[in-house]
């Protein structure tokens, strides 16, 4: 059985435990790549250049495992002319929106304005991976510095290049998700066996 098959098989056992959790299964074979899975969606999937992990920290790049509720949509408003369909609460991303990624700062993994003097994201980014941002509730109640900030689902690369620990779909499958997902929405993210 390939990777693909491995994470597939994972992704349907997890998915009959959890129903209603949009639910993420790394490929075991190549860590950065997985499919999430939500009722009748199921996705390719970019995710962090250090494969899927349970001891996640500031910048390894890697995935963290576990459930995260879904915030809130971040969407670039030059790209959108209304923001994109759905349940999620949305706000629009502006130039001088950012996120801090520095551990030692007061507003570590904390949306920020920017200039900022401590080391950030810049959310409105000249690609388009940060088009449609996600904002997942990883290290934020309580933000513990140092265990890893500013993890998103977004836009993935056309190659589905590995992300710095984000999950990342195709935009037209982000989209799809988004118009069909409730407001309480949760992901679940597990590594492949």
């Amino acid at each position: 059985m390939d990777g693909s098959a491995i994470a597939r098989a994972t992704l349907a056992e997890q998915v009959a435990a959890v129903a209603d959790t949009i639910v993420v299964i790394g490929e075991p074979h190549r860590p950065s790549r997985g499919f999430l899975h939500w009722r009748d969606l199921l996705f390719p999937c970019a995710l962090g250049r250090g494969g899927v992990r349970a001891d996640k920290i500031e910048g390894d790049g890697a995935t963290p495992t576990g459930d995260w509720a879904l915030r809130r949509l971040w969407y670039r408003p030059d790209r959108f002319r209304e923001p994109p369909r759905g349940a999620l609460p949305s706000r629009p991303i502006s130039r001088d929106d950012g996120w801090c990624d520095a551990p030692g700062a007061p507003d570590y993994n904390r949306p920020v304005r920017l200039p900022y003097a401590a080391s950030h994201e810049r959310l409105w980014r000249d690609d388009d991976l940060y088009d449609l941002v996600v904002e997942l509730g990883y290290n934020d109640a309580p933000v513990v510095p140092g265990r890893g900030s500013a993890i998103f689902l977004h836009v993935a690369r056309r190659d589905y290049a590995p992300t710095e620990g984000c999950v990342a779909l195709w935009r037209d499958d982000l989209l799809s998700l988004l118009a069909v997902l409730p407001a309480d929405a949760t992901i679940r993210i597990a590594a492949g066996r």
